[in-house]
């Protein structure tokens, strides 16, 4: 029997020092749905995405992907995550294909890139707009170049739930296109999308389901074409911005 629900977190709380941050939350997401997560910064959006994939302390509740607990879910490989920009020359003398190609490490560590890997990486990096950059040093790219390499390293590992933290965050609108232009072909392939975001931008046509938080638990879930939507959009972020995260690799 196939299951439904790509993710299920039930009563679901994070709590830091001085404040909660996610409040007995409960929802599930269906396999090969895309759904944005919105709201303001302290919301609790990343937050929820982060206790989702073992990132943040869960005080309570449970988190199930694919209809098995998280702490029991091996197939990490099924699993993408694209963090917050978090370029900063970060020190790593690596070049675009190498980070790209280090997303299909998780189908085999201890084995050679086939053709087919070969051209799954080359078409990621072809479909983000880097192949003049593939042998570029990532120190040498911008943040919003940066971002897309991460997201062409998601691209490559071809997972079947990829959670996106702000990802057009901080930059310009055509990269901002490259972007929705890069998931499409993801959500094409059948992949589940968790994208947390300020606002939708040129994302909106792939998105099918909203999910707004405040103050750490859901204030609306529904169509992303609602008015509550983009009465969101307009009054509390006209203009998202970006901060550092820590990044993480599945």
């Amino acid at each position: 029997m196939q299951v439904k629900e790509a993710l299920e977190v039930t009563n679901l709380s994070v709590h830091y020092p001085g404040r909660i941050a996610l409040d007995n939350v409960t929802l599930g997401i269906k396999s090969s749905s895309v759904v944005a997560i919105l709201g303001s910064n302290g919301s609790g959006k990343s937050t929820f995405v982060k206790a989702c994939l073992g990132l943040a302390p869960i005080q309570s509740g449970k988190v199930s992907i694919f209809g098995t607990d998280f702490s029991h879910f091996k197939d990490r490989d099924r699993l993408g995550y694209v963090p917050q920009q978090i370029h900063d020359s970060m020190g790593i003398p690596a070049t675009v294909s190498e980070v790209v190609q280090s997303g299909r490490l998780s189908h085999g560590w201890l084995r050679r890139f086939t053709r087919d890997d070969k051209e799954k990486i080359s078409h990621a990096i072809e479909v983000v707009g880097l192949k003049d950059r593939e042998n570029d040093s990532i120190n040498t790219l911008s943040g919003g170049q940066y971002q897309r390499t991460l997201i062409a390293r998601a691209l490559a590992g071809e997972p079947d739930l990829l959670f996106l933290d702000e990802p057009t965050a901080g930059v310009d609108l055509a990269t901002q296109n490259i972007f929705a232009e890069a998931l499409k072909h993801l959500v094409e392939g059948g992949t589940t999308v968790i994208l947390v975001s300020h606002e939708l931008g040129p994302l909106r046509p792939l998105i099918d389901r909203v999910i707004m938080f405040r103050e750490g638990r859901v204030s609306f879930d529904g169509s992303p074409d609602a008015e509550a939507v983009d009465s969101h959009i307009f009054h509390d972020h006209p203009h998202s911005s970006s901060k550092p995260a820590e990044g993480w690799q599945i």
